[in-house]
């Protein structure tokens, strides 16, 4: 009987709906507050990450590869924890949350992969109805929040296919549908146009961008440049070396503030080495 009541209490706080407490409807739906995480002693991924995005942005994140970009989006969907700080989804701690209570949280984030993690042998239908039989939905609701999803990706009528007959370009729109289908509250998309050619790069940027227009947070990891030259419009967040910069005035002007941030570390470093005990 007990996880019902969670879900309940997840359902109401976290989806996009209006059904959420009062109090967490006017709180960022996403803050880091000196996040840590290392995997490697000598190397920290990120080093005190500050961020907070409001409901309904659309953020960029980018930085090289190996910059920490999925393993910030991990951080929020709690396949990973963090080492110092906290993350908290509206308002609440996710650190905090017990791991029966953790599938009630990823059922309001929709994540969109690099290499779309579909079920080749499953049909369209079947790949995008799984994230809605977890969370054990009626038939019938299935049924239509599906039709809908794919109607949204421009996939309507293809539920019978197999995801493995369709194009690189296809896939992800499944993926993207999978994603959507539950009404999330925030999309977070991990370099879901690294396996494509430019225009259907931005064929995908364009759908992301209609599902931000409906009123979901989207948060959208890429190091490709050309995808953020295309929307400026939208904020950019660039992680260096484990730390986070905002790029305020595009792209251009995020190599110096790179480099002034690089110093003012070095400097740091430089302080914490001449206290050390001889």
């Amino acid at each position: 009987m007990g996880r019902p009541r969670i879900g309940a209490q997840f359902g109401r706080q976290f989806r996009p709906d209006g059904h959420f407490d009062r109090s967490a409807a006017h709180k960022p739906i996403l803050v880091l507050e000196g996040v840590v995480k290392v995997f490697r002693a000598d190397a920290p991924v990120l080093r005190r990450v500050d961020l907070t995005i409001e409901r309904g942005e659309f953020v960029f994140v980018t930085g090289p590869s190996g910059a920490g970009k999925s393993t910030l989006l991990k951080l929020v969907y709690r396949a990973e924890t963090v080492d110092e700080g906290r993350i908290l989804f509206c308002g609440r701690d996710i650190a905090r949350l017990t791991d029966e209570s953790v599938p009630f949280l990823r059922r309001n984030i929709g994540v969109v992969f690099q290499d779309f993690k579909l079920v080749p042998y499953w049909s369209v239908f079947e790949n995008v109805a799984v994230a809605l039989e977890v969370a054990g939905m009626p038939s019938r609701i299935i049924r239509s929040r599906v039709a809908m999803a794919l109607e949204r990706v421009g996939l309507a009528g293809r539920g019978d296919d197999l995801a493995s007959v369709l194009s690189g370009g296809e896939q992800q729109r499944v993926a993207v549908a999978r994603a959507i289908v539950n009404e999330p509250a925030i999309v977070l998309a991990d370099e879901p146009t690294g396996n494509l050619d430019p225009v259907l790069a931005l064929d995908i940027l364009g759908l992301f961008e209609e599902v931000h227009e409906s009123g979901t947070t989207v948060v959208f990891a890429t190091h490709d440049r050309s995808l953020l030259e295309q929307a400026p419009q939208h904020r950019l967040i660039v992680i260096d070396d484990g730390r986070t910069i905002e790029a305020r005035q595009g792209l251009r002007a995020v190599g110096g503030a790179l480099d002034a941030q690089r110093q003012h570390r070095d400097a740091d470093d430089a302080v914490s080495t001449a206290r050390l005990p001889l």
